[in-house]
């Protein structure tokens, strides 16, 4: 432990070991309370308060202890540091949503926040074992993004609608030619829009070249859709609203 917060570990994490399984047995107990709770929490502004402040805190310190981790161990720079990534982007907005509850941001996190955090929880990029703070501070972080992106749904009022799919997903459309320039400017890979990160990833088996920006674009939209046809059954079963 003693190479707790430095950039050196001696225990390298491994996919499906049991600290990796344990962490997601966590993350489901999580899902399946804010689900079952969710009814509760809607009825109770109380309970729901003690779940905003909980999620707002762990994407908050997630947030600020990766920077300082970053800069304390000196390896801090633009090209991989700016929270530029689509996980990044949905635990600020979530922290932003959590406080001003704007329908908006609800909608749009719903769209961004579930489904890449899901892969990165499956499929980490990611070098050091439990031994290491970098491993709590990455499933933590992509937890309480999910974890977020669904208590506000299932708390709340907002109606996902088909045309709220088409916004969701012009916006990242645009936010990636943004993201595109910025990779460029800084020789960055945010997003992931360059190559595939160095974990084993489905973006491994997308192609090369033109390819990789199209079925990037494609796989996109189908996430968008399957999450419009998965908001119905989950809003009413586990919401009291509409």
């Amino acid at each position: 432990m003693n190479n707790w917060f430095e950039t050196y570990s001696s225990h390298p994490f491994e996919p499906f070991t049991l600290s990796h399984w344990t962490v997601l047995i966590l993350f489901l107990a999580g899902i399946l309370f804010i689900l079952i709770s969710a009814g509760q929490m809607a009825k109770k502004p109380q309970m729901s308060l003690y779940m905003r402040i909980f999620l707002f805190t762990c994407l908050l310190v997630s947030e600020v202890s990766y920077q300082i981790w970053a800069v304390t161990n000196g390896v801090w720079s633009m090209a991989l540091y700016i929270p530029f990534h689509l996980c990044g982007v949905a635990s600020i907005i979530g922290m932003i949503t959590l406080v001003t509850y704007h329908p908006k941001l609800i909608k749009l996190n719903y769209f961004i926040g579930i489904i890449p955090a899901l892969i990165a929880l499956i499929t980490p990029d990611l070098l050091y074992d439990y031994h290491h703070f970098r491993f709590w501070k990455f499933f933590l972080h992509h937890m309480a993004i999910i974890w977020t992106s669904l208590f506000l749904v299932v708390t709340t009022g907002v109606r996902i609608t088909w045309r709220t799919t088409l916004k969701a997903y012009l916006w990242l459309v645009v936010y990636g030619v943004i993201v595109g320039m910025i990779n460029t400017a800084l020789d960055a890979n945010y997003m992931y829009l360059d190559r595939p990160p160095g974990a084993n990833t489905p973006l491994d088996y997308i192609g090369d070249g033109i390819w990789y920006y199209l079925n990037l674009g494609v796989i996109a939209l189908c996430v968008f859709v399957l999450m419009k046809l998965l908001y119905r059954p989950f809003k009413k079963k586990f919401s009291s609203k509409p």
